[in-house]
């Protein structure tokens, strides 16, 4: 029996009792105690890390963000030789503000972001826990500071992702959004060894929730935009995904898509939809195509199965 754990059990039970401390601090004291590592000392996993690099820069575009990540990496790496040569280092400090239109690659870049750092040993699983303001927002008093406990226990060793981050400080004074910016900023500080937290958004909300919560600016101090998709790059993207679920496109098919895109983009502007609009407009095409091939009866060909055309993209 560890006697040294049996002394900090009693201490801390002990504490509660005489009411110094509260329920959820013994909880995190003696249970989440073996959770909390420091950055870095995991253990590097090359295999992880040297395909989940080539898989982000497989990506299509996303150009300053993989310069940021080279950035990270690269800053990991010194710090990490600087200490080894017993020269002052500084901490990494990887909460983050990733601020884009949907479908622009935030999820994608987060969940990557997850495997890279365990790869690096930045992390010790590299998880994602992916939530929004539902997940944390309670409706009554105590109940948001527990929901918000819950969601960073179960993002301890990896990372906890916060779309449309913004929406915690919309409502009134009744509003219970600024109690989970509150439990979050301190489930930042109490596990700031063993967590990654993201907020993400809409360029401009993201810029005014920050504005608007002094305290957060200084504790994200790593931004990434994800910009807006070429009409090139999402008809690449196009025959990424339909390559991977092995179709084709003709090149009136391609025509066709391209034109789609330009007229959704013109007309919905940043809510187009971008990724997830070209997906959409895939599998909407593969249904057509498969009522296409079974309205002409007879045989089919292995092209005739993997080829959609012109008449198989229809814009909604």
């Amino acid at each position: 029996m560890n006697l040294d754990f049996m002394n900090s059990q009693s201490y801390y039970v002990n504490s509660f009792k005489e009411g110094k401390i509260s329920t959820n601090e013994v909880f995190d004291k003696i249970f989440l105690s073996g959770k909390r590592r420091k950055l870095q000392n995991n253990a590097v996993d090359e295999v992880i890390l040297s395909n989940s690099i080539a898989e982000l820069n497989s990506l299509i575009g996303l150009n300053n963000v993989k310069t940021l990540v080279d950035e990270l990496l690269a800053y990991s790496d010194i710090q990490r030789k600087r200490r080894e040569n017993g020269l002052n280092t500084e901490p990494m400090a990887l909460h983050m503000v990733f601020k884009g239109n949907p479908g622009t690659g935030k999820t994608t870049i987060a969940r990557l972001l997850g495997r890279i750092f365990k790869g690096k040993g930045l992390l010790e699983t590299g998880h994602l826990v992916e939530i929004e303001r539902a997940d944390l927002v309670g409706e009554y008093i105590g109940h948001t500071a527990q929901k918000a406990r819950d969601q960073i226990k179960k993002a301890l060793g990896g990372i906890l992702f916060i779309d449309e981050a913004y929406s915690l400080a919309r409502g009134g004074e009744k509003d219970f959004g600024k109690e989970a910016i509150d439990a979050l900023v301190k489930g930042m500080e109490d596990h700031k060894d063993n967590l990654i937290l993201i907020l993400a958004g809409y360029k401009d909300e993201m810029d005014s929730f920050i504005k608007t919560n002094p305290g957060l600016k200084s504790r994200f101090p790593i931004h990434m935009i994800f910009d807006d998709y070429s009409l090139e790059d999402l008809l690449e993207i196009a025959e990424l995904m339909l390559e991977k679920r092995q179709y084709k496109i003709s090149l009136s098919g391609r025509a066709k898509l391209s034109q789609i895109l330009a007229s959704k983009r013109a007309r919905d502007g940043i809510h187009s939809g971008n990724a997830r609009l070209v997906r959409n407009l895939i599998e909407s095409s593969i249904r057509k195509q498969a009522v296409r091939l079974k309205t002409n009866k007879g045989d089919h060909t292995i092209e005739d199965l993997m080829m959609l055309t012109r008449e198989d993209f229809i814009e909604y």
